[in-house]
């Protein structure tokens, strides 16, 4: 049958009161303050709404089900606690009554590991518990890169241009069975998060960055022929993937192979908390400057709202599409610079550029920035060995190159070249400033990994890893609301004592 919550949030809090009141009578001393304060958070969550949400996934007929704000509150709290098994998560219901008052259950009424599977598949909008097909042909491994902490190089047959020019046609459809847990997340936190001001979707400032999740020691497979009776090891028939949805990657950081996803998440740079706005979870194999694109053209499907100004990404994502979609957009790239790219030798007569795309004079030193001219579409940039010691400017070279006053100019035309000329000018204060806010993206991907144990999971299919990492995401926001320095909770417990 259908869920229905009589008692909305209401309900909720007077059971967390009046259970906490029986089993834990002692509280307000026994209970640390960290753990009063994530009783705090939860008892404060209004999900209640969620039941209404989730109408569409239950039958009219049978049983009477979970309501699904508690078992979404349930999942919240197993995430807060570090809990990354269901198995161990429903035992920890029974014998922890803390947990389960928390969630939302009567003490000795709490679900069972299939109900939490149940509560799952409700969230995931596609028959499939996987994006892909689990019977395909082996992919193509990456090739180990030379030096130590480079990226492997792009194993994709499609180029980043041709990327840009499919998807703005025909968007990816990849993250369409995670509607309903967007849905969630968007209702319920990240907007909450717009109206306490911690983001702004309506000048919106996005870092990006991919890190690898490991799912397995080693690929999950088994064959289909009879190719290794005959002495054939490497054969190209078809394979049954059990994780059809991963594949092997190059980790840069701990230089080796791995077996998983490579999760692309899309970071609110401008927030003082590192706020998550969007995640994809690609194969391990997948280049970072395509799966960013996944990500961007799947999240401007899911929050058209936003209005993006500024993308600050790293070397990986340093192609000129980038910066020609963007200038069509109005958006400001803040890329670092690939020089494997290419760059050239020389600008404008006997003027190069440096790797932080300023031009150099013709003895190889860094011109000083003069002025930025929006108008006219150019960066200025003069010599740096004028002086104007004795009150008359005058060059300090040793051989000059130039006869004028104020030694020798350059224009830098935003057209010639928008990968090398940037405004704001790179290697400026101000674009320095702004690209420094990539780390971000950095250190929320840091929190989901280390922090909530995100690999520790170690799920069979994309279905529980994404409505995983949906879940860490609600933490994220639910730990960047701010909290009263009292609690409440506390207060009403102890003047019911």
């Amino acid at each position: 049958m259908k869920p229905i919550n009589i008692g909305g949030h209401s309900a909720y809090q007077k059971l967390v009161l009046t259970q906490l009141h029986k089993y834990y009578p002692n509280a307000a001393t026994s209970l640390p303050d960290s753990t009063w304060q994530i009783i705090e958070k939860f008892w404060s969550l209004d999900l209640s709404a969620v039941d209404i949400l989730m109408q569409d996934r239950y039958s009219v007929f049978g049983p009477e089900p979970r309501l699904p704000s508690d078992m979404l509150q349930a999942l919240l709290v197993s995430v807060e606690f570090k809990i990354t098994s269901y198995t161990r998560f429903a035992a920890d219901l029974k014998e922890n009554h803390l947990h389960a008052i928390i969630s939302g259950f009567s003490v000795g009424d709490t679900p069972g590991i299939g109900t939490f599977y149940d509560f799952h598949r409700r969230l995931w909008l596609s028959d499939n518990k996987n994006l892909s097909e689990a019977l395909h042909p082996p992919k193509e491994k990456p090739q180990k890169p030379n030096g130590k902490e480079e990226k492997a190089a792009p194993v994709e047959k499609v180029t980043v241009e041709d990327l840009f020019r499919q998807f703005e046609e025909n968007p990816p459809s990849d993250m369409a069975p995670c509607l309903r847990l967007w849905e969630i997340f968007n209702t319920f936190f990240l907007q909450t998060s717009v109206d306490k001001n911690l983001i702004s979707l309506k000048e919106l400032a996005l870092a990006g960055d991919g890190t690898p999740v490991y799912t397995s020691a080693q690929e999950r497979k088994t064959r289909t022929c009879d190719c290794l009776e005959k002495g054939i090891r490497d054969c190209k028939c078809d394979r049954i993937y059990h994780q059809p949805d991963c594949d092997i990657g190059w980790d840069s950081h701990r230089n080796c192979f791995y077996c998983g996803y490579d999760l692309y998440m899309l970071t609110a740079s401008d927030s003082v908390n590192d706020l998550p706005i969007f995640p994809f979870l690609s194969p391990a194999s997948r280049h970072d400057s395509h799966g960013f694109l996944y990500n961007w053209f799947s999240m401007k499907q899911f929050l058209p709202e936003a209005n993006v100004t500024k993308l600050i990404l790293d070397s990986a994502h340093d192609a000129m599409p980038y910066y020609e979609y963007c200038k069509a957009n109005g958006i400001t790239p803040f890329i670092d610079l690939n020089w494997k790219c290419g760059r050239p030798p020389v600008y404008k007569d006997d003027i190069t550029i440096d790797s932080d795309g300023i031009p150099l004079c013709p003895k190889g030193h860094k011109m000083k920035l003069a002025a930025v001219e929006p108008k006219k579409g150019r960066v200025k940039y003069r010599c740096p060995k004028i002086t104007c010691k004795g009150g008359s400017p005058h060059c300090t070279c040793e051989e000059p190159c130039s006869d004028a006053k104020y030694g020798r100019n350059v224009h830098l035309v935003l057209e010639d070249n928008p990968r090398l000329i940037n405004n704001p000018p790179r290697g400026s204060e101000k674009w320095k400033l702004e690209f420094n806010a990539r780390t971000s993206a950095e250190r929320c991907n840091k929190r989901e990994k280390i922090d909530y144990k995100l690999e520790d999971g170690r799920y069979r299919s994309s279905m529980m890893w994404y409505c995983r990492l949906f879940a860490i995401m609600m933490c994220q926001h639910l730990d960047a609301w701010a909290l009263p320095k009292s609690s409440r909770l506390k207060d009403l417990f102890e003047q019911a004592a």
